[in-house]
């Protein structure tokens, strides 16, 4: 058994034609054919049901394939590490940011990683919790920043930030002269709540279950300025961030009793590989970020 014929068995795998596995490989249709049953005769076991021009794989052939694409996944991280054993002038950060944090955090972040990796390409992301993992889990981006005490299991991931989360009234709300508030006092207010997906709406689910309230959702949105906007405008209350709702005279951050906070880690795929480039990102969040330990 050779590399060779594990790249030709999963390609047969994926097209489930021989003649179109040898376009893509760029070889003739009968070499296919013996490197399959040469594998097959190795193993002494059938791979594939054979129907005219389609192939199927049998019981056996769908064992194989999962070592068989694991073992072409370790061959292309091996390449790509050892490409990337050179200096740091070349590379890719694909990373997601929920809209909150790469509006109100990360652009300092952003800006002075660029200028100590100025031939690193950075490309973000701006989606909410959920998304961020499923993207993360097909691959589409390298990282992301994920919220919460629970990180979900498949994610290795490394916390660096903890910020309050508070109560935004307006100004001139009765709440906003309050220094802390309950979350029963804060739900029988008019809400206004982030779609579903986004870490904040969870919080206020989670509420909700544990008090059993009926809720009067008045607005539902993503976007988090506009949220801070409607507060303002007096049309209801909502939760972010306190760095969110500090540079804003007309919102008031008041404190939940007891205290929240968010837990922020950046986070990857546990069983892949991560680059150079990303884990050089990593690094530089790490070292330069200051951990906040709020007193709970």
């Amino acid at each position: 058994m050779d590399f060779r014929q594990i790249r030709m068995f999963v390609t047969v795998a994926g097209t489930r034609n021989f003649t179109r596995t040898a376009e893509i490989l760029h070889i003739a249709q009968p070499a296919v054919s013996m490197a399959i049953s040469r594998l097959e005769e190795e193993l002494e076991l059938i791979l594939f049901n054979r129907r005219g021009r389609q192939v199927t794989l049998t019981a056996e052939g769908e064992v194989f394939l999962r070592h068989a694409e694991r073992i072409l996944g370790d061959v292309a991280s091996a390449e790509t590490e050892m490409a990337e054993l050179k200096e740091l002038t070349s590379g890719e950060v694909r990373i997601g940011i929920p809209p909150m944090m790469s509006s109100y955090y990360f652009p300092r972040v952003i800006r002075d990683f660029r200028v100590r990796y100025p031939h690193l390409r950075l490309s973000v992301t701006g989606e909410g919790a959920a998304r961020i993992q499923r993207l993360i889990a097909s691959g589409e981006i390298d990282m992301g920043v994920i919220a919460g005490s629970k990180v979900p299991e498949g994610l290795e991931y490394r916390r660096f930030l903890r910020e309050e989360i508070v109560a935004c009234v307006p100004a001139l709300h009765p709440l906003a002269k309050r220094h802390s508030i309950s979350p029963a006092e804060f739900l029988a207010e008019p809400l206004l709540l982030f779609k579903q997906g986004y870490y904040m709406r969870e919080l206020v689910d989670d509420m909700l279950r544990d008090l059993r309230q009926q809720p009067q959702v008045v607005f539902e949105t993503n976007l988090f300025s506009l949220v801070r906007s409607l507060v303002c405008e007096g049309m209801g209350v909502s939760t972010l961030l306190r760095m969110v709702a500090a540079d804003e005279p007309r919102i008031v951050a008041v404190s939940f009793d007891p205290p929240l906070y968010l837990d922020l880690h950046v986070a990857w795929k546990a069983d892949r590989y991560l680059s150079r480039a990303n884990r050089a990102f990593v690094e530089f969040l790490m070292e330069r970020i200051e951990l906040y330990e709020p007193k709970e």
